[in-house]
């Protein structure tokens, strides 16, 4: 589990380097690129700028319910999704790699062992949404 301090810290001011992403843990409630077991996923595609595809995905996040921008900058965006029953809140980081046209992102339930594959289908349909080039 994360703990909101230790993901506030992982936000690098503007201008510096990219936040890095801790692993997610064995519980199955998590999904990362960054990951090579069972919680992995592929990063989101783009072409064009960096610039562009931050603020397509910035948009995307701000028009999805139960969803709160916590922090931005041209190299990340932190996210806390609120689940639709019971409330209980996801973090998802999202960092651009400009050099490989790639977004990079973990998304991780707060608390909990499993949560149904929650985390895996929201970053699925955000993947969607923004149109993985």
């Amino acid at each position: 589990m994360i703990g909101k301090g230790l993901l506030l810290m992982m936000m690098i001011a503007e201008g510096s380097a990219a936040p890095t992403m801790p692993p997610c843990p064995r519980t199955p409630n998590c999904v990362s690129t960054r990951a090579t077991d069972s919680h992995a996923i592929s990063p989101f595609r783009y072409a064009g700028t960096s610039a562009d595809a931050m603020g397509r995905l910035l948009s995307i996040l701000q028009a999805m319910p139960r969803t709160a921008i916590v922090a931005s900058d041209r190299m990340s965006i932190r996210a806390e999704f609120k689940t639709r029953i019971f409330r209980f809140t996801d973090d998802a980081i999202f960092v651009v790699e400009d050099e490989n046209k790639v977004i990079h992102f973990r998304s991780a339930a707060r608390i909990g062992h499993s949560d149904l594959g929650v985390n895996r289908s929201r970053m699925e349909e955000i993947r969607a949404k923004f149109g993985d080039r």
